[in-house]
């Protein structure tokens, strides 16, 4: 089985169509050209990547992008669940929210997240997202998903 670096792609756990948009864009300009999988909440995220619920599995992400607030299944219980199930462990995890609280951001370092990005994704915009530029060129670095 050809693993997640020979082949990346990018899981994007996320419930909002406009933030999806944004990522679908962000990714664009960076030319950035790997399968991007969506789900819509943390249970919809297990789903595709355990082929449970009647899917099929997808390949394992190089890196998935999870937002903290959604219905079902949150970020952090996800997260959660991956750091506990030994296939998963591993994955390069970046949470993207709105939520700027330290408590959540402790419970993301606590379950070994790779990055923290602050949303709105506005990664062009050096002055009150610059956390976020910095944010997402890491992510793409640590990728080696850049042409």
């Amino acid at each position: 089985m050809a693993s997640a670096t020979e082949h990346p792609s990018i899981l994007l756990v996320e419930d909002d169509q406009l933030d999806i948009m944004n990522v679908q864009r962000e990714l664009r300009k960076h030319n950035v050209d790997v399968p991007l999988y969506i789900a819509r909440n943390g249970r919809e995220a297990l789903n595709m990547l355990r082929g449970e619920g009647g899917q099929a599995p997808i390949p394992k992400p190089s890196v998935v992008m999870l937002d903290l607030n959604m219905p079902r299944m949150n970020g952090l219980e996800l997260l959660s669940t991956l750091r506990s199930d030994p296939e998963f462990v591993g994955l390069n995890v970046f949470i993207t929210t709105t939520s700027d609280l330290e408590t959540d951001r402790l419970k993301a370092q606590d379950l070994a997240v790779s990055g923290y990005i602050i949303k709105p994704l506005s990664f062009d915009s050096f002055g009150e997202g610059g956390t976020t530029v910095d944010g997402f060129s890491l992510f793409l670095d640590l990728l080696r998903l850049k042409e």
